[in-house]
């Protein structure tokens, strides 16, 4: 009789929960393929509008596969955080575990992270829309006000602008107020 109670908890809770879990594999999988077709179709589409004087294709080129693989690494990590937590409460309460004080505490975890990192999240919104926007690229010559130089590397949270003496400036995204791209000076009328 023993042995009867051990199989069916056995092909019950166990069971269940290894099913939470590949469906969450496989709904992670799917939704990042997504996500990489999106944000791929959308960057080329909008960057396909485009007019080109000499030279500028291949920049474009780099520059869009560049906006399209940041923009795509931003969303890959909310999905996988997003379907993790889901499936993590799932399986708690299958355990048995009540998870009502667990959703509020996070609830109130999150509210103080909220508050406290307002300047990060004002970065990284700020970085969102600065790829998304196409402000600039790496190696354009900008003036962003703290710095002027030629760009290395775009972020989510920071600039890097080394400048015309080979300092490196780390410039938070949420500072940029104003963006001067040197390198797309228009000889139109």
């Amino acid at each position: 009789m023993d042995g009867f109670l051990f199989w069916d908890w056995f092909l019950g809770t166990p069971l269940r929960i290894a099913g939470v879990v590949a469906l969450s594999f496989i709904l992670s999988f799917i939704i990042n393929r997504a996500i990489n077709r999106i944000t791929h179709r959308a960057v080329t589409v909008r960057a396909s509008r485009r007019t080109y004087s000499s030279g500028d294709e291949a920049s474009d080129l780099l520059r869009r596969d560049q906006r399209s693989q940041s923009v795509s690494q931003l969303l890959h990590s909310v999905v996988t955080v997003g379907i993790t937590a889901i499936a993590a409460i799932t399986i708690l309460a299958m355990v048995g575990i009540n998870v009502a004080p667990i959703l509020a505490s996070a609830g109130v975890v999150g509210v103080a992270l909220g508050i406290g990192a307002q300047t990060l999240v004002k970065d990284y919104l700020a970085g969102i829309f600065m790829i998304l926007e196409d402000q600039y690229g790496i190696g354009d010559l900008v003036d962003v006000g703290q710095a002027i130089g030629h760009v290395e590397e775009i972020g989510l949270r920071i600039t890097r602008i080394r400048d015309v003496d080979g300092i490196l400036w780390y410039v938070r995204n949420g500072e940029i107020i104003r963006v001067a791209n040197q390198s797309r000076i228009s000889s139109g009328k």
